[in-house]
């Protein structure tokens, strides 16, 4: 293994003091009278050599790390990656670097992070928070180190929020099918206590009884095997052939119920109507394409990045912020009018019967 270069190296090598190389790479060479000369000829080295300072070290000495700890349920899932991404290239501007693991909406693996990214002396914490983390998460808080959650809350801790509205989303999203004459409508939803998932489940029922019909919500058990998934969801349409529409909580659970609905032989936009909470873009896709509720994956990360380096600064103490931002429905043939396809002399005699 090739070995590390150290402070000690450079300044061997350039035939300088440990403390002025040290100076110049911490931006300190003009108040400690380096001449500019020297620092040009320390800087000039270490882009040669790619010399990388060790962030650990930087930070026991100066107190910061320049580093931001990032918690997520899953890394994978298309909605929190791309959070991250937008996140990471706007921190890396102000010299901040991004690192980030995922919970699995563990509490235990959720507080073994937040005790590494502690260890690791991270300036700040992203946190889309898992139940169980209040005492720790706390502790954070009051060490007056900026911590923002997003997608989802997690009690009244006194930290900044970037959240989107779950709520509307969701019942923007069922009365959409409503207005397109579906009137047995079905939510696929996870088994979870957390505000994001009951939000949407609020929408929807906030939407069908507005209306007078009825509701009907199926909980999934959070990374149940997909094969169950898909079983249980072919077992709640077998057990209710009335529903003509289904409404998915996640982008994942309806990737398991457009398989549970083909095992079925049903057709999508014929037989049954989708609409799906959180838009992924293979759903524009497929045939036919999904109609999904958008979140602001970008202005997520925007604002989450502006409320942190806001923190960030020196001296500068800032308010909590809650920040609620709006989603979107993208319409598509999904959820295409459930007279579309019928015989003209059904659809005909449907329209009489209004």
């Amino acid at each position: 293994m090739k070995k590390r270069l150290a402070i000690k190296d450079i300044a061997a090598a350039l035939n300088v003091s440990e403390a002025s190389v040290s100076m110049v790479l911490n931006g300190k060479a003009r108040q400690n009278g380096i001449s500019l000369r020297l620092e040009e000829k320390i800087m000039t080295f270490v882009k040669e050599v790619g010399y990388q300072p060790n962030r650990l070290a930087v930070g026991l000495r100066t107190g910061k790390s320049k580093t931001i700890g990032m918690i997520v349920e899953d890394i994978s899932d298309p909605f929190f990656s791309a959070i991250a991404r937008v996140i990471e290239g706007n921190i890396y501007r102000y010299g901040y670097r991004l690192i980030y693991g995922s919970s699995e909406n563990s509490t235990e693996i959720a507080a073994d992070l937040l005790q590494t990214f502690k260890n690791y002396q991270v300036d700040g914490y992203i946190l889309a928070p898992t139940p169980g983390i209040e005492e720790a998460v706390s502790e954070i808080i009051k060490e007056e180190c900026p911590v923002i959650f997003f997608d989802r809350a997690l009690g009244d801790l006194p930290c900044s929020k970037v959240l989107v509205d779950n709520f509307r989303g969701s019942e923007a999203a069922v009365l959409h099918l409503v207005e397109n004459n579906y009137r047995n409508i079905a939510m696929v939803t996870l088994l979870s206590t957390q505000n994001q998932m009951t939000e949407r489940v609020g929408g929807y029922c906030a939407a069908l009884q507005s209306k007078g019909l009825p509701t009907l919500i199926k909980e999934i058990q959070y990374q149940e095997d997909k094969d169950k998934t898909i079983l249980q969801i072919k077992n709640m349409l077998k057990g209710k052939q009335e529903t003509d529409a289904l409404f998915f909580a996640t982008n994942y659970l309806a990737l398991s119920g457009l398989e549970a609905i083909k095992e079925l032989g049903m057709v999508v936009g014929k037989d049954i109507g989708v609409v799906v909470f959180d838009d992924i873009n293979n759903f524009s896709l497929f045939s036919p394409a999904i109609t999904a509720v958008a979140q602001p994956i970008r202005e997520i990360g925007l604002q989450v990045t502006k409320i942190l380096i806001e923190q960030l600064k020196d001296g500068h103490m800032i308010d909590s912020q809650n920040i609620m931002l709006k989603t979107k429905l993208n319409i598509r043939q999904s959820s295409a009018p459930i007279g579309r396809n019928m015989p003209p002399e059904k659809n005909k005699a449907e329209k009489k019967s209004k």
